[in-house]
């Protein structure tokens, strides 16, 4: 008997609910509904970077070895067809150790420390070389074979490359648009229970606008733009109000 009781205040409950958005869409001229659009795209453009370095007693020779490991650098990204390639300029760091001046007393053995004096003990180069290609496979793969060049004497370090979709902003208008299709899809569904229908496009609202690794669901209030992976979701949100007729 309880039981029963139970399930029929449910359904009570229920059609009251239903009654109540019923009558919200029966009294209302507007309908606001959120609409969104994903999109499955490929990195068109990839940015790798590294940078070797010298060091040497004197800045010439620092600079010979810097001048050897560059013809290494370039030989190893014209073999693997990366002629778009740039080098920045050379950055020279002087290195200096500070040295002690020390007496001895009248004791053996018991010095006594006087002054101390910084002095040139040698030179560090650093230079670095960008790769910009729209093989964006090929950019994964340097970033791979890149450790050829440390087995060859040099003392390269690379950055994580960069993987970018270049052609987001036009992308951006079309999922925009897919966004606002689904909102009045949604909206709809929603006024034909209540009896009416969909009108004009009142105003739509814009939201943040994802780019994020393929199938990650995870987003940010101020938007995100991934550049770490080479496949990638698009994502937008639209939220929007239709009048009712």
């Amino acid at each position: 008997m309880l039981a029963g009781l139970f399930l029929a205040a449910g359904l009570v409950f229920s059609a009251m609910l239903g009654t109540t958005a019923w009558v919200k869409i029966k009294n209302s001229q507007f309908i606001t509904v959120k609409g969104s659009a994903r999109k499955n795209i490929k990195s068109d453009l990839g940015i790798w970077s590294g940078s070797f370095t010298t060091e040497a007693a004197t800045l010439l020779e620092a600079q010979k070895k810097l001048k050897e490991d560059r013809v290494r650098v370039h030989e190893f990204l014209t073999n693997a067809g990366m002629t778009n390639h740039a080098f920045t300029p050379i950055v020279i760091e002087e290195k200096r150790a500070t040295f002690q001046t020390l007496v001895t007393n009248s004791e053996p053995g018991n010095w006594k420390v006087t002054g101390s004096e910084e002095r040139n003990v040698g030179y560090k180069l650093r230079q670095s070389v960008e790769v910009r290609s729209e093989e964006v496979d090929r950019i994964v793969q340097l970033d791979s074979d890149s450790t050829a060049l440390v087995e060859q004497g040099v003392l390269f370090t690379t950055d994580s490359p960069r993987f970018i979709y270049t052609k987001a902003g036009e992308a951006k208008i079309e999922m925009l648009g897919e966004a606002t299709k689904d909102a009045r899809t949604r909206a709809e569904q929603i006024a034909t229970q209540g009896g009416r229908g969909i009108a004009n496009l009142h105003d739509a609202d814009m939201g943040i606008f994802q780019i994020t690794p393929l199938n990650n669901s995870q987003t940010s209030g101020e938007g995100m733009n991934d550049t770490t992976s080479v496949e990638k979701t698009i994502m937008a949100v639209v939220t929007t109000t239709f009048t009712l007729n």
